[in-house]
């Protein structure tokens, strides 16, 4: 290029001792003709500084890294990361839940209204715990994180967890035909009796979210013999609503005609994390939202959520004994129980009309702070709380926090 003001010159090679002798130092290097800067003037500077004092200069290059100067022209220190190019960069979505559980025992228990799919996680010889599900969701995106947390990893060395799937709401099941009746609320509670026939269990620990803790409250009041305790979340022990009746049953039928919908989405991201999911974890909304769009099979939801919003009443009153008409009152669950919510939840003031029905000497009402979708947003918090539970019932003997290994069940009562 010519040596125009602001053009670039080939600059010319040199040896070690900074002489234009034909060396192959620089070959290309090219440098700008234009008038130096202030800064290229006291790099100079610094270099004919170095150039006097070859030993002070590499104690100053050591100390202080500054740049090389050759033949009127510097090098910056070489950056080992200078050599790193990143080649493709692209958004990924994590991974499904479902994963986590692939080495689950699976199991399909026959029942009078079809099969229901079960998978066993953990020693069948010790006490069991049998979880159940909410809409939209199945065993593995509900259950598989918190489960797999490392303080309820350490807990459940001393149980075995039976993860209950609706049917028809497992991963990749087939669409139910036409001419099936999908089960009532008390006819999914009432499965449970086969899955524990099935698998021989005499008492259970129950632990359900949302559609699944009703489901497991009406089992427990309906055989108290059958449920040592109960954990349940964002329980909803009233029948459903005009509100809610209405938009899930536009749901279930945008469901079955046109599958799902970014209506449908909209509202079960609302039933499970509440108002503006978007200003949450944006990695765990987004597999949720992937989740409902590709892992659920939308004939089979519709049949669920039409269930669903078809429940009665669960008859729980809190009467003391003793008061009048006592002996005729609807009655309360009879073993222990914690009702759990989070302060974000819209199901708030569902499990605190629960609460009220609940006898106080055997449960107790907790809202955890921060989150909706407890189990993902606060495992620590609810594994913690869940822990504490069992251990004040005796399933547990006492340790020091931190001590998981080792832990040693008392008797199962």
């Amino acid at each position: 290029m010519p040596q125009s003001e602001g053009g670039y010159v080939s600059l010319p090679a040199v040896n070690g001792n900074g002489n234009s002798n034909g060396g192959a130092i620089y070959q290309s290097t090219t440098e700008p003709t234009a008038p130096p800067s202030v800064f290229a003037s006291v790099k100079r500077a610094i270099g004919q500084a170095i150039k006097s004092s070859p030993t002070d200069s590499e104690e100053l290059l050591r100390s202080e890294r500054l740049p090389v100067i050759v033949g009127g022209s510097s090098t910056m220190p070489v950056d080992p990361m200078d050599d790193i190019e990143l080649r493709s960069v692209q958004l990924q979505f994590p991974n499904a839940r479902g994963s986590i559980l692939e080495a689950c025992e699976q199991r399909r228990v026959p029942t009078d209204k079809g099969d229901v799919h079960v998978a066993i996680q953990g020693d069948t010889a010790k006490p069991a715990i049998i979880t159940y599900h909410d809409l939209g969701l199945n065993y593995a995106t509900s259950f598989a994180g918190f489960f797999n947390f490392p303080v309820m990893r350490g807990l459940l060395e001393n149980f075995c967890v039976y993860h209950v799937t609706a049917p028809g709401q497992e991963e990749g099941a087939p669409t139910l035909p036409e001419d099936y009746v999908y089960p009532t609320m008390d006819d999914l509670a009432a499965q449970l009796l086969f899955v524990l026939s099935h698998f021989g269990l005499k008492s259970v620990i129950g632990f359900g979210v949302g559609a699944g803790a009703n489901i497991l409250a009406r089992f427990a009041h309906s055989h108290p013999d059958k449920v040592g305790a109960l954990c349940l979340i964002n329980c909803v022990s009233t029948q459903s609503g005009w509100i809610e009746w209405g938009y899930q049953s536009f749901n279930a039928r945008f469901l079955r005609t046109k599958g799902m919908t970014q209506g449908v989405i909209d509202y079960l991201m609302w039933h499970h994390f509440g108002r503006n999911p978007e200003e949450r974890n944006h990695d765990l909304v987004q597999m949720y939202k992937q989740h409902f769009e590709r892992g659920v099979n939308p004939t089979n939801l519709a049949m669920l959520i039409n269930a669903y919003i078809h429940r009665n009443d669960l008859h729980l009153a809190r009467t003391p004994p003793g008061t009048p008409g006592s002996e005729t009152a609807a009655t309360t669950l009879k073993m222990p129980v914690i009702n759990i919510t989070g302060s974000l939840s819209p199901h708030v003031d569902d499990t605190v009309t629960f609460n009220g029905r609940l006898d106080p000497t055997n449960s107790s009402w907790m809202k955890i702070s921060d989150c909706a979708l407890v189990l993902e947003e606060q495992p620590a918090k609810l594994a913690e709380a869940f822990r504490l539970f069992l251990q004040g019932e005796g399933y547990v003997k006492y340790f020091r926090p931190g001590d998981w290994d080792g832990t040693q069940l008392s008797s199962f009562i």
